[in-house]
């Protein structure tokens, strides 16, 4: 979601005159776009705002911007704490970028955090890949996780109409984009707010309706979407997995914990029994499908028995990826008020083995690969070893393979698999006698 926020706010810089510079000490304007998850985030801002402060007292003229989640939590107490920030803004007003920076130019210090309707995406972004491309298809969340602080920094649902999002896919396919990636907080809601309910009583757009009206874009090869939530998953989404060709075998469906009682302090509103369900039913459907997730460790009150549960359901699923995090507390959520809180030392320790097993089933699950023929879908050239380039198959694995990345930028290469390791592959083109 940032990087796709990080890519419209660059195109905006560009469409007003701005050159990119790799070396943040030679820019006239540097933006910081952030996330506010968990703490760690913020330290790392601070710590790079402190060295460019330091360069502003000699250069006046360098304009300073703090924009996304932190920007929106903190307001107006963030220029309290750093006077010298020229522009503080939410996520909600990155299409506003460019009048905002207008204000500034004009001699003002601004804060944009009032919660605003999300003007359609008009701007063009200055995308980081020339292979693969983010599309928002909803922004906000309405869900009230109470340890997570998204809802209250990138506001209420909002879902795009179906058209725009066509729309924009349209341009992409024009540009020779070969993959998107559809984007939601929760993406499944899509639709919700939107106009329009069938006999059935379903939303005439949800998001399995969508993935079926811009399946066929020509030009676009594979489809992506993130993140789903397993209180809204559905049958009917794993079915229009399976009968569309373009949508990738790899869902993202976090699950946080393996404790239903940790579920329900979580308000996650579904429990870990419910959640095996549905890798059930995907892996009926579509065995062969790459499933990963999120998990926190620590949350307040988590037993080790509880933390157990989690080390079990991980053990019993199998993970291809886990994105794994300890408990970080966030302002203004309920969870970060509560006893319980456990120690880092406990929170670390736990992290720890919980990383140590996904690794270990993630080696497993890779262990299906070997010899086999995969669609890779080649995206750039590998950094350590020039001879080789990079990919994803349509399990989200990253594919490192011998070959030129001026020939191959951008093509569908059939590679067989050679080596597996937990999260990645090796192999060569395969060349059909």
């Amino acid at each position: 979601m940032n990087k796709a926020d990080s890519e419209r706010m660059g195109g905006t810089l560009e469409n007003i005159g701005f050159e990119w510079s790799e070396d943040p000490n030679q820019a006239s304007l540097i933006l910081y776009n952030t996330c506010t998850i968990r703490n760690n985030a913020e330290q790392k801002l601070y710590s790079y705002l402190g060295k460019q402060v330091k360069r502003k007292h000699n250069q006046p003229n360098l304009t300073l911007v703090v924009a996304g989640c932190l920007g929106q939590q903190e307001g107006e107490d963030l220029l309290r704490r750093i006077p010298e920030l020229d522009l503080v803004m939410g996520p909600q007003h990155i299409n506003r970028l460019k009048d905002l920076l207008q204000q500034v130019f004009d001699g003002n210090q601004v804060v944009a955090t009032e919660p605003i309707y999300i003007m359609e995406d008009i701007t063009k972004p200055r995308r980081d890949s020339q292979v693969t491309a983010w599309v928002n298809v909803i922004y906000g969340c309405n869900e009230h996780c109470t340890y997570c602080v998204v809802p209250s920094v990138r506001g209420l649902e909002q879902s795009r109409t179906p058209e725009a999002i066509k729309k924009e896919i349209w341009e992409i396919a024009r540009q020779d984009y070969k993959e998107i990636t559809l984007l939601g907080q929760n993406i499944d809601a899509y639709g919700r707010d939107l106009p329009g309910i069938t006999k059935e009583g379903r939303h005439k757009n949800n998001f399995t309706d969508l993935l079926y009206y811009i399946h066929d874009v020509p030009g676009i090869e594979r489809i992506r979407f993130a993140t789903s939530h397993p209180r809204y998953f559905t049958e009917r989404l794993i079915k229009a997995c399976v009968e569309l060709p373009k949508l990738c075998e790899h869902f993202h469906i976090p699950f946080q914990s393996g404790d239903n009682e940790v579920l329900k302090h979580m308000a996650r509103g579904y429990t870990h029994n419910k959640y095996r369900q549905i890798i059930h039913t995907i892996r009926e459907y579509m065995p062969d499908a790459a499933i990963s997730a999120d998990a926190i460790v620590g949350f307040p009150g988590e037993t080790e028995k509880q933390f157990e549960n989690t080390l079990k359901l991980v053990e019993d699923i199998g993970f291809d990826q886990l994105n794994t995090a300890a408990y970080s507390p966030r302002p203004g959520t309920p969870a970060a008020l509560w006893d319980g809180q456990l120690r880092e030392e406990v929170k670390n320790d736990r992290l720890q083995r919980l990383n140590h097993l996904v690794a270990l089933k993630a080696a497993e699950r890779s262990q299906r690969y070997m010899g086999r023929i995969e669609e890779v879908l080649v995206e750039y050239q590998n950094p350590k070893d020039k001879t080789q380039v990079v990919g994803r198959n349509r399990g989200n694995r990253l594919t490192f393979f011998t070959g030129d990345i001026s020939e191959l930028k951008g093509k569908l290469v059939n590679v067989r698999i050679t080596e597996v390791r937990a999260f990645s592959l090796t192999g060569i083109i395969f060349e059909e006698e």
